[in-house]
């Protein structure tokens, strides 16, 4: 969302964002401690992604690299995407059955806003690998899925 000199604002379409966002992503402009891009680079529709995460440093995290699934709805940017972890991992914002990312208890899906994008989201799960709740907790051994 965009708001123009004249005061008009301008919401950019669903596409264009995701577009955005994997050109930022395949060029390597953002957080380099996080991955994502599309998962059938054939899809005009951008709906499925994979994402990844290393482990923050001095956590149980440390040195492990998480895969995540993650789905964009049609009413993205207005609403988060959907975000599964696939590799297990134990913190307190992922179900511990199905890896589904818990929205009330992860700051950039809760506080949700059109001008986020994937990266917030992963970002913040980092950072929640690292909070005081999570980084001591013990984690499944790695290479295990749900």
């Amino acid at each position: 969302m965009q708001r123009l000199p004249s005061g008009e604002v301008v919401i950019t379409p669903r596409n264009f964002k995701l577009l955005e966002e994997l050109e930022h992503s395949e060029k390597g402009l953002g957080d380099m401690s996080i991955s994502y891009g599309l998962v059938d680079s054939s899809d005009i529709f951008m709906g499925e992604w994979n994402g990844g995460i290393l482990g923050p440093h001095g956590t149980q995290h440390d040195s492990r690299f998480y895969e995540l699934r993650i789905t964009i709805p049609e009413s993205y940017p207005a609403t988060p995407p959907k975000v599964r972890f696939v590799s297990k991992i134990n913190i307190n914002c992922v179900d511990s059955k199905s890896g589904e990312v818990i929205y009330s208890k992860v700051p950039a899906t809760k506080n949700w806003n059109r001008n986020m994008g994937m990266e917030q989201v992963l970002i913040s799960l980092r950072a929640e690998m690292a909070s005081s709740e999570n980084r001591r907790t013990r984690q499944p051994q790695e290479g295990l899925t749900f």
